[in-house]
C-alpha cells in the first residue's frame, strides 16, 4: 500500500523541537486509473454522500485494477474470475463498475444522468471479479436463508406468532398476521428480504429533476436477500459497503450482527471464551489484512472467519485450510435453529426437506432424522477433519480430540433434554390440554420452544466454542432443566383445571 510521510514539528515549552513522523494511507491512490463514469459519480457524490465516497477511497477496490489483481501469486490473489471483461480490467472498481454492470439483468435499473444505474449490487455483480466466491456462496445455507424461512410452513407459524399483533377478545387473544414491514425489519433483517421494484418516480433535487426507483424490502443486507436480478444474498452482509474491507469480515463483530442471541448466541459465547479473551486482548497486535492469513504470524487465536471461511497458511506457507464461502464445508453438524442437532443438510435449500411426518424439518418432533436429506456419516467425518486441521494448528491431538468428544456428548445430552420436553408437550396435545394447530402460541408450547430455540442452542454452541457459563447458568443446562419443570407444572395445572 502506498503511504504518505507527513512530518509534524512542534516547539515544546522547553524550546526543544519535537518531530513526529506519521504514516498515513492516502484517501485514494491517485495514480490508479478511474473510468470516466466513475469520475462523474465522484464529482457529485463527494458532496451528496461524502461518507460513501470516503469509504470507497479507503477500499482495495480504489487502489488496484482487476488486471493487476489477477497477476498476484495464487495464494495472494483475491480476483478469482478468469475472464474479467476488457472494459473493466484496466480501471479500478469504482461506483460505475458496480452500479451499472449487468443492467439488462436488473429490474431495479433507472435512468440516472443518462446512464442505466441500479441501486442493488448483488452477488451476480460481484461475480464479475469474484466468480469462485459467488459460486461457493450459492451452495451455502445462508444464500437460501430467505427461502428456508418463507417456504417453511412451520417457521412461518413461528414467525407469525412472534411478529403478529395480538388483539384481546373476550378471555383470550387473537394473533393477526404481521404486515410485511414488520417481518422485513425482524426475521428477514438477517434472513434477507425479497427486494421488489414498486415504481419509478421523478424528484426535484439540487441538480434538477432526476429519476429514482422505489423498492419494497429495502434497505436490507440480509444473507439470503432475493435481488431484482434474480440472485440470492448480499455480499455486504459481511463485506460492508463501501470499503468491503477484508479485515472487517475477519473480525467477530461482523458476525455478531446476526449471531448474538438468544437464539444464536455465537458472538456472546465467543466473547467469554478463551479464544474471545485472546482476541479482545491481543487484536491490536494482529494483522487482519494479510492474504493469505498466517497462523502464528498474523494472529494467534481464531475468530469466526478463521474456522469457517478464511484461507489459512502456516509460517512456512503451507495451506492449512482453503478459503471457502460455502461455510458448511467445515460443518459436520447443524447445531442451532432446529429442534434437535443433526447432520448437515445436503442441499442449502432446506425447504425441500420432508421428515417422517411430512413436515419440512430435518427431524421429527421426537428426533427421528430425515436421513435421506442429510449428509452421510462419511461426509460428516470429512468435514470434521477439515475443521480439526485448523484446531490442530494450535492444539495437540489430545486436546482437540478431548474437546470434540465433549462437544458430541453435549449434542447427545442436549437433544435428550429437548426430547423430554417434547414428550411433555405431546402429552398435553394428546390429552387436549393444548391445541397442536399452532405449536408456538400457548404457555406450555412457548416453554417448549425456548427449550430448543434458546437453551439447547446455547448449550451446544457453548460446548463448541468453549464458553462454559453459557452452557450452564446463562441460558444453558440450568434453563433446560427449569423449562422441563415449568412444562410439567403447567401440564399438571391444566389437567387439574380440566377435571374441575
Amino acid at each position: 500500500m502506498i503511504k504518505f510521510l507527513i512530518r509534524l514539528s512542534c516547539l515544546s515549552a522547553m524550546g526543544l523541537v519535537l518531530s513526529v513522523t506519521l504514516l498515513c494511507p492516502p484517501s485514494h491512490a491517485e495514480d490508479q486509473p478511474l473510468s470516466d463514469l466513475t469520475q462523474d459519480c465522484i464529482a457529485c457524490h463527494s458532496s451528496v454522500t461524502p461518507a460513501i465516497v470516503a469509504d470507497w477511497r479507503r477500499s482495495a477496490h480504489s487502489r488496484i485494477t482487476p488486471s493487476k489483481g489477477m497477476e498476484r501469486p495464487e495464494l495472494e490473489r483475491r480476483v478469482s474470475s478468469q475472464n474479467v471483461p476488457d472494459q473493466l480490467k484496466e480501471v479500478v472498481v469504482g461506483c460505475a463498475e458496480c452500479h451499472t454492470v449487468n443492467p439488462d439483468n436488473h429490474g431495479d435499473v433507472f435512468n440516472h444522468n443518462d446512464q442505466k444505474v441500479h441501486l442493488t449490487v448483488t452477488p451476480k455483480d460481484c461475480a464479475v471479479c469474484h466468480q469462485v466466491e459467488e459460486s461457493q456462496y450459492q451452495k451455502n445455507i445462508m444464500a437460501f436463508a430467505h427461502t428456508n424461512l418463507s417456504k417453511n410452513a412451520v417457521y412461518q407459524t413461528l414467525m407469525t406468532t412472534i411478529n403478529g399483533t395480538q388483539e384481546f377478545v373476550k378471555k383470550g387473544t387473537v394473533i393477526k398476521d404481521p404486515n410485511q414491514k414488520t417481518s422485513d425489519e425482524s426475521c428477514y433483517a438477517c434472513h434477507g428480504t425479497e427486494v421488489k421494484v414498486l415504481k419509478k418516480k421523478t424528484r426535484t433535487t439540487d441538480y434538477g429533476d432526476m429519476e429514482f426507483v422505489e423498492l419494497s424490502g429495502w434497505p436490507n443486507d440480509g444473507v439470503g436477500r432475493l435481488n431484482p436480478d434474480g440472485s440470492r444474498g448480499s455480499c455486504s452482509s459481511c463485506h460492508t459497503r463501501h470499503q468491503f474491507a477484508i479485515h472487517m469480515a475477519r473480525k467477530p463483530y461482523t458476525c455478531s450482527q446476526c449471531h448474538k442471541g438468544p437464539d444464536v448466541p455465537g458472538y456472546k459465547i465467543y466473547s467469554v471464551s478463551k479464544h474471545g479473551t485472546m482476541f479482545s486482548s491481543l487484536k491490536d497486535e494482529w494483522n487482519f489484512k494479510s492474504v493469505p492469513w498466517t497462523l502464528g504470524k498474523d494472529f494467534s487465536a481464531p475468530t469466526c472467519a478463521t474456522c469457517h471461511v478464511s484461507l489459512l497458511v502456516n509460517p512456512e506457507g503451507s495451506v492449512i485450510a482453503k478459503r471457502t464461502h460455502q461455510m458448511n464445508d467445515r460443518l459436520p453438524w447443524r447445531t442451532f435453529g432446529l429442534i434437535y442437532s443433526h447432520a448437515h443438510p445436503k442441499s442449502p435449500d432446506t425447504s425441500i426437506i420432508r421428515n417422517a411426518d411430512g413436515l419440512p424439518l430435518p427431524t421429527t418432533f421426537l428426533g427421528v432424522p430425515a436421513a435421506e436429506f442429510l449428509i452421510s456419516p462419511d461426509e460428516q467425518k470429512t468435514r470434521k477433519e477439515t475443521l480439526q486441521k485448523i484446531c490442530l494448528s494450535c492444539h495437540a491431538p489430545g486436546w482437540v480430540n478431548g474437546h470434540w468428544d465433549r462437544f458430541e456428548n453435549t449434542l447427545k445430552t442436549s437433544d435428550e433434554m429437548t426430547l423430554a420436553a417434547t414428550k411433555i408437550l405431546t402429552q398435553a396435545w394428546d390429552q387436549k390440554l393444548a391445541d397442536r394447530t399452532n405449536p408456538f402460541d400457548e404457555a406450555i408450547e412457548k416453554h417448549w420452544t425456548e427449550q430448543w430455540l434458546f437453551y439447547g442452542n446455547s448449550t451446544r454452541l457453548s460446548s463448541a466454542m468453549l464458553g462454559s457459563d453459557y452452557g450452564v447458568f446463562d441460558r444453558g443446562r440450568w434453563f433446560m432443566g427449569r423449562s422441563i419443570q415449568d412444562m410439567l407444572d403447567t401440564l399438571h395445572f391444566l389437567a387439574g383445571v380440566k377435571k374441575k
